[in-house]
């Protein structure tokens, strides 16, 4: 592969304001807009749906269908209760962290707009003591500087607001990207750039290519559930994000390793179809695409399995891009790896038009 970088400035532009918005589960439409606009030119229609999966489509009536997909969601949290003295206690939405949140900044999404806070913690000189007590969900709660209730809900925070880390990207050491949220709108940049190279190198596909933005990976798959109903693909190649375990307490003797900036993972699990990955080893290999294998016993937690395991079976497969610090608000992967996924994955694409796909992968 060459060593020229295939991202334009105009595609960095896009990535750091598409991370920096907020799309927590559930409320991802800001986040799609911003997406769409990017893809509309380089594809001839949209799909989407009534939750907000949103679906670039090339070559519409093509009876065969490929999917590449991402997630658009990120993990947030839920004002759950207020207290008479204006504090608020919260819960989940997707896998949220509560060992991260003590002394974080926060933004609560309001009808009024952005009300600021922060996850309190008791000081230091006040925790006394040989056992401390641990940040747990029951005890993490938010500040927003208000003296009681009535306060907090006339700012216009009530029950079920969202909230979210305004934590916004950088790049260290020139090659590290570090956001929230790059699990999944990595993704969602991926697969979009996929559809600008298929446009400026003025590729043609046989089939129909269905560039899916999912909604609610985050709380269990359901906008790929939801979509790959209305698609009905033949094909779907996924990328999502896996663990770099090569950082300090993580055991590679279970979770496996696989590291930053050697290349994409390539994942062995039952819902991943045994030809469609061994084409995409295939695809790797011929294009000197550095890349790295991962294996997962039952499922592989990420959008695969829905597209799998619908429509009486679809063909489909897992490329992950190695991630450091999984949902926390400094998520880092490599440049590279971004890179060498976006390229395995458009030629695969190009390599599927030399397969008979019709049939390759029944």
């Amino acid at each position: 592969m060459s060593t020229k970088s295939i991202l334009k400035d105009s595609s960095l532009s896009f990535l750091e304001n598409y991370l920096n918005n907020a799309s927590p589960t559930g409320f991802e439409a800001e986040g799609q807009k911003i997406w769409m606009d990017y893809l509309r030119p380089y594809v001839d229609t949209f799909i989407t749906d009534t939750y907000g999966t949103a679906v670039g489509v090339i070559n519409p009536d093509a009876p065969y269908k490929v999917v590449i997909e991402g997630h658009a969601d990120e993990i947030s949290w839920y004002v759950n209760y207020i207290t008479e003295d204006g504090l608020i206690y919260v819960i989940r939405n997707g896998g949220s962290d509560h060992q991260i949140a003590p002394s974080k900044r926060v933004n609560i999404h309001t009808k009024k707009g952005i009300v600021k806070g922060v996850f309190g913690w008791p000081a230091i000189h006040t925790r006394k003591g040989e056992k401390e007590e641990s940040a747990k969900l029951d005890n993490i709660f938010i500040d927003i500087g208000c003296e009681n209730k009535e306060q907090v809900l006339a700012a216009g925070v009530h029950v079920g607001c969202v909230i979210t880390y305004p934590d916004e990207f950088m790049i260290l050491n020139e090659n590290k990207f570090v956001c929230r949220a790059i699990d999944n709108r990595m993704g969602g940049f991926m697969i979009a750039e996929v559809a600008r190279l298929l446009h400026e190198n003025k590729q043609t596909l046989p089939f129909g290519l269905y560039i899916t933005n999912s909604v609610q990976e985050e709380v269990g798959l359901r906008g790929a559930e939801m979509i790959t109903q209305t698609i009905k693909p033949n094909v779907a190649i996924v990328t999502d994000v896996c663990h770099d375990t090569t950082t300090p307490m993580i055991d590679k003797k279970t979770q496996g390793e696989t590291k930053i900036g050697a290349g994409p993972v390539i994942t062995y699990a039952p819902a991943v179809q045994n030809k469609l990955r061994e084409l995409i080893i295939d695809t790797a290999e011929k294009n000197k695409i550095p890349f790295q294998r991962n294996a997962s016993s039952r499922v592989t937690g990420t959008d695969t399995d829905a597209f799998a395991y619908s429509n009486g079976g679809v063909a489909s497969a897992l490329i992950s891009l190695p991630l450091r610090y999984m949902h926390t608000t400094v998520e880092m992967v490599h440049r590279e790896d971004v890179e060498n996924v976006i390229q395995l994955i458009y030629h695969t694409l190009l390599d599927m038009k030399n397969e008979d796909s019709f049939s390759y992968f029944k």
